[in-house]
């Protein structure tokens, strides 16, 4: 790989990349910590906590053990639920998705109160309503 792909813009972050950037993002929203407090925290721009909650920057080991630490987590929570990546690629097609919606404040909240719903037939009913909800929404835009 040469230095020019290094630096090509138009790169995608890597898979773990992009996970461990939205669970930065989740603890950090879950706490009611901002971006500028966290960088403040660690001697950072809040530009740079932005980059690493999108999976733009990459986080080293040591930033990422000031991270736990100033979120009151262990070091393995940002790993948590990220598919398995020695597989054939499982994690390629899932990751964006996660990120991506855990980049809207509703899809963060989502995730933040739907394991607090313990009854599993309650879980299933929100999905399927969710489900057909956007069922719906494909259905109506390829009437437009």
């Amino acid at each position: 790989m040469g230095m020019s792909e290094l630096s090509d813009p138009e790169r995608h972050p890597n898979p773990v990349d992009l996970h461990v950037g939205a669970r930065i993002r989740m603890r950090r929203k879950i706490l009611g910590v901002s971006q500028e407090r966290l960088a403040e925290d660690l001697g950072l721009t809040f530009q740079q906590i932005q980059k690493y909650e999108r999976g733009a920057n990459r986080v080293s080991a040591s930033k990422l053990y000031e991270i736990a630490k100033s979120l009151q987590s262990s070091v393995g929570y940002f790993f948590e639920g990220l598919a398995d990546t020695t597989g054939e690629g499982v994690a390629e097609g899932s990751e964006p998705f996660v990120h991506d919606f855990l980049m809207t404040s509703e899809g963060l909240e989502l995730a933040s109160l739907f394991p607090k719903i313990v009854r599993p037939k309650v879980r299933r009913r929100i999905l399927e309503l969710v489900r057909s909800m956007a069922e719906e929404e494909v259905a109506s835009s390829a009437d437009d």
